[in-house]
């Protein structure tokens, strides 16, 4: 007889505690083991959150490599099926060989589930006749429990799900973060002093009344926004460091549809356009994205979104101011350019409507686009198609935390028929999925790559882009990271070509993600290493790094409403000398409007108490000694970098923080 030592550890989660039977079988090359209960004498005390256990397996000769484990939970008469989230198994054979058995998942039933060896393989690595045990049955598996949906005709796929309790159980939220963000939901308006305005329809009157209630929560940045919205400087720095750092882009040729001469710039004739452009001096935000919607309809009332042109200069203590603006595409006299020689409220009246549109293109396409969906169609890819001991499961599974029910939440309270952002944001009606659909169409590899999509908007050298700064620099340590992983497992490209589970990982992205539009430049398969190390590099930066970027900051510069107005109640002067202080103020969304778009940036800006920065690999999933040790090397250099962000910021007057490894999360989780 021959004796095997088990060791079972139960999860952290306080709940993922069972007082049920647990059942084990070892599986190895020569056979297998009896169905055993492990049973140490200690009563139902064996599988307590945060605790080990060690077991003793009997065979009566030993049973070869093992493969696999079987785990089965049986309730008992006075104490019916629980759940259980049991981390992992170790196993020493006999021969004093260990084997790691990663699970994290819970056990909610008293089925027979089947763990395969940590060790990671490859599909073509993995010679061993399993029979019944065979990978493909588990994928069978995991492809009924995670089935593509259409949300609507023209965007990415989402994910089957008829609500939060039909999800798996592995990707749904913890207890912590269930209960931190039903409170959220439910309080936002109330933690903001905004519960009385939710439902008024009046206008704002003046301005002292929205800083009464802006009053009730502040940051440091919102308080600065307030103190310097109207100023063309802190205009043009919202476009490098803002919430929306990626629709500024070099002009070097004046687009057709924007009849801006020398004589409304420079009227003093001391330069000209072509020499400002030819210094690289002169930068151009287009909205072409918003151009012939039809805007919503609010408390039975019509609202206002423009597609605008925008040009900023570089001034010669390199800040970005903006230097002409028109509000509509096409050139006409009823669409002045306006200037910042206008007057004061022509002026200001033109950038609110500017920054309006500014909130439909970060909100719609590079926020919940860019990051939200498609880190959505990444993780769904993933658990369909990868198994548990595939080296990229490992690698991709703690950055698809959350993002599955995240999303779910968002389609439901945020853009379905009853969402806030569809009743209550100016592009929230029928124009929303159109956006969407044109940012999708739009939407290349490239600009999903930061070193080719900086390279490509001619924003290498642009002083005080700390956007860039830090996101090149996070880009480069996540590359070396995935780099060495990748390369560890995977000798040659030949590899990467045989690898079926790699090939059916990203084929689906590319047909369910983005729609099998060749256009696009995403890969339909891998051919090389280098290859597949670029493209899991945009997948982890998208979901952390970027989401970061984009999302942090949403109530730092959307608290203070007139700076991010998510809709306009007025349309866009159409002569200039029209505007005053009251025009800017009608224009300006309703007091419930404000009040509920206020809440909802305050709601997705808030981080949960169990929030894992990036880096952190709560889950063992890794048997290998190497990849810990790239991850140990991994997590020093985001530490530096945290460092060198902290020592730069203390020279700011807007600190910039949201590409700080240290605020990152792991994954789209809010």
């Amino acid at each position: 007889m021959v004796n095997y030592k088990v060791t079972v550890s139960t999860s952290g989660p306080l709940n993922g505690t069972t007082m049920n039977n647990i059942f084990i079988k070892l599986v190895g090359t020569d056979g297998e083991s009896d169905r055993t209960w492990l049973c140490n004498f200690t009563g139902p005390l064996a599988f307590i959150a945060g605790q080990a256990s060690s077991f003793n397996v009997t065979c009566r000769v030993s049973i070869g490599k093992l493969i696999l484990i079987e785990l089965d939970k049986q309730g008992l008469p006075l104490i019916p099926q629980d759940s259980w989230f049991p981390a992992k198994v170790k196993v020493e054979s006999p021969e004093g060989d260990i084997y790691n058995f990663p699970i994290y998942r819970w056990i909610t039933d008293s089925e027979v589930k089947r763990f395969r060896e940590g060790t990671a393989l490859r599909v073509f690595e993995d010679s061993h006749n399993l029979g019944r045990y065979s990978r493909e049955q588990a994928l069978k598996q995991r492809e009924k429990d995670y089935r593509w949906d259409v949300y609507a005709e023209g965007i990415p796929h989402k994910m089957k799900v008829e609500g939060p309790l039909s999800l798996p159980c592995e990707v749904r939220f913890s207890f912590t973060k269930t209960t931190e963000f039903g409170f959220t939901a439910l309080t936002g308006l109330a933690e903001l002093g905004l519960k009385g305005l939710s439902d008024s329809k009046k206008n704002w009157t003046n301005l002292d009344d929205l800083n009464r209630v802006f009053c009730n929560k502040r940051t440091h940045i919102s308080e600065y926004v307030q103190e310097h919205w109207k100023e063309d400087t802190f205009f043009g720095y919202q476009y490098l460091n803002g919430i929306n750092p990626m629709l500024i882009r070099r002009c070097t040729t004046l687009p057709e549809n924007f009849p801006v001469t020398d004589d409304m710039l420079f009227p003093d004739g001391q330069s000209s356009l072509a020499d400002e452009m030819k210094n690289g001096n002169i930068f151009l935000l287009d909205y072409k994205r918003l151009d012939g919607l039809k805007a919503n309809m609010i408390n039975g009332k019509q609202q206002y979104l423009m597609a605008p042109l925008v040009l900023l200069q570089k001034t010669p203590d390199d800040k970005l101011i903006p230097i002409a603006i028109q509000l509509k595409q096409t050139p006409a006299d009823d669409n002045p350019i306006f200037f910042p020689t206008d007057s004061e409220y022509d002026w200001l009246t033109a950038k609110i409507f500017v920054r309006s549109a500014d909130f439909s293109e970060h909100q719609l396409n590079v926020h919940l686009l860019r990051t939200h969906l498609l880190a959505e169609v990444f993780a769904v890819s993933l658990l369909r198609n990868v198994p548990m001991v595939h080296p990229l499961y490992k690698l991709l599974i703690p950055h698809t935390r959350y993002t599955i029910q995240i999303n779910f939440l968002a389609r439901l309270a945020l853009i379905s028929p009853s969402g806030v952002f569809t009743k209550f944001a100016a592009s929230g009606g029928e124009a929303m999925v159109t956006i969407l659909k044109r940012s999708l169409s739009s939407m290349t590899y490239s600009s999903l790559c930061m070193p080719e999509d900086i390279a490509e908007r001619g924003m290498e050298d642009v002083p005080n882009y700390y956007y860039r700064d830090d996101g090149l620099k996070l880009w480069d340590i996540i590359q070396r990271f995935v780099e060495g992983v990748l390369s560890f497992y995977y000798k040659s490209d030949e590899e990467v070509q045989q690898d079926s589970e790699l090939q059916k990982w990203i084929s689906d992205i590319f047909e369910h993600g983005f729609l099998s539009q060749e256009n696009t430049g995403i890969p339909q398969s891998f051919t090389s290493v280098a290859e597949l190390v670029k493209f899991v590099t945009m997948v982890i930066f998208t979901g952390s790094g970027q989401h970061s970027a984009v999302n942090t900051g949403q109530y730092d510069y959307g608290g203070w409403m007139p700076n991010t107005p998510i809709s306009l109640q007025l349309p866009p002067p159409t002569t200039k000398g029209t505007t005053s202080e009251a025009t800017m103020l009608n224009t300006l969304p309703d007091i419930g409007t404000s009040a509920q778009g206020m809440a909802t940036v305050w709601l997705l800006s808030k981080p949960s108490s169990d929030f894992v920065p990036l880096g952190q690999f709560p889950e063992e999933h890794f048997s290998e000694e190497n990849p810990w040790e790239l991850i140990k090397d991994f997590q020093g250099e985001l530490e530096v970098l945290t460092t060198v962000i902290s020592v730069r910021n203390r020279k700011l007057e807007i600190p910039y923080t949201y590409m700080d490894p240290a605020v990152i999360e792991n994954s789209v989780a809010i």
